[in-house]
């Protein structure tokens, strides 16, 4: 069972930069791929990004496109956290983002098995 809290959200200007952190709980952190998901008003959650397990390639990295080259996930294995640093923010970024953790190595964009409460980012123009 792992446990994931989100923080880090808020309100920018667009242009801006936020870092969003979550925190798991339980054993074997390192043995997760971990993710990130938005969901934004009267939309689908959509997937943002995804980092490997330690075992995996090197904790290999996966954005979607729409955020590549902006985003980027990392995880600090040692705090057992997870990392959304987010960059150049845009109004269409706003959202709440969702944590999540898959029991598998690899960095996909499905079959997650654990997900956090969210945090809200806004972006302003």
């Amino acid at each position: 069972q792992v446990q994931l809290v989100e923080s880090g959200g808020g309100l920018v200007q667009a242009g801006g930069s936020l870092r969003l952190s979550c925190a798991a709980s339980g054993r074997a952190f390192g043995s997760y791929a971990m993710g990130w998901f938005r969901q934004a008003p009267g939309k689908e959650r959509e997937f943002v990004a995804a980092i490997a397990a330690i075992t995996w390639k090197g904790s290999s990295t996966y954005h979607a496109d729409s955020v590549k080259g902006r985003f980027t996930i990392s995880r600090d294995n040692t705090k057992n956290t997870v990392y959304l640093q987010m960059n150049s923010l845009k109004p269409e970024d706003t959202a709440v983002y969702y944590c999540a953790a898959r029991s598998g190595p690899r960095a996909i964009q499905y079959e997650y098995d654990y997900w956090g409460q969210g945090t809200q980012v806004t972006v302003s123009s």
